[in-house]
């Protein structure tokens, strides 16, 4: 029997509160039992760097905000003991990271942003339209993508400005208010692996089989388990 894949899960902030993840997550199927998932919801006083050393993947789903009564930025320099120049060295060793929906609403040259973060990820949020229906479909023949499906969902439609050249994109999404945008992708980074997924905003996604298995994949993936 194989060890499951330690996750490291910082979410909650003003806009994605926890509650939306939570239930989400009590839907998914027995294939979560594969994964030990840690839950933060005030990163800035947990996090250290040996800490981040105790799992094999971290799934970023907030904002650059303390918590959801908290609004301040967790990445404050000279204060938060991780910063993104620490989650970098992390997945440079050889580390995983998911960046999940909000994790990818970071702003080039915002005080809600966070620079060094977005050149992380490989991208920066532009905009969304008003929640509306959104198209979800996998692109090419990645593993990440094996047995998922096209599936539509009210969600917020993420648009976003791919940064890194050597992203390979699975998935992209389209609604009639955004148009067409990349919504999932890989990169290298060192000896690590990091993954983007936009969709997530409300909870008839998280209930969505195959953003579930989308997810999860990721995990797979970022932890070099497949």
């Amino acid at each position: 029997m194989t060890d499951k894949i330690k996750v490291l899960f910082i979410y909650d902030d003003l806009w994605h509160p926890r509650d939306v993840i939570d239930r989400g997550f009590k839907s998914f199927p027995e294939r979560l039992n594969s994964y030990d998932i840690d839950f933060v919801i005030t990163a800035k006083d947990i996090l250290t760097e040996s800490f981040l050393d105790e799992f094999d993947v971290i799934t970023v789903a907030c904002g650059n905000a303390i918590n959801a009564s908290n609004s301040a930025p967790w990445f404050e320099y000279g204060v938060s003991e991780v910063t993104p120049e620490h989650i970098r060295s992390y997945v440079e060793k050889g580390g995983g990271l998911l960046s999940l929906h909000a994790g990818n609403a970071f702003k080039k040259g915002s005080s809600r942003g966070s620079d060094e973060f977005i050149s992380l990820t490989g991208c920066a949020f532009i905009s969304h339209p008003p929640r509306c229906l959104t198209k979800v479909t996998p692109v090419g023949n990645s593993l990440l993508v094996d047995g998922i499906d096209s599936f539509c969902e009210r969600d917020e439609h993420y648009i976003i400005e791919l940064l890194c050249g050597d992203a390979e994109v699975f998935l992209k999404s389209e609604s009639e208010a955004g148009g067409e945008s990349i919504s999932g992708y890989t990169r290298n980074v060192g000896s690590g692996r990091v993954a983007a997924l936009t969709p997530g905003h409300i909870l008839s996604v998280w209930q969505n089989r195959n953003y579930q298995n989308l997810i999860m994949n990721c995990w797979d993936f970022c932890a070099k388990k497949m």
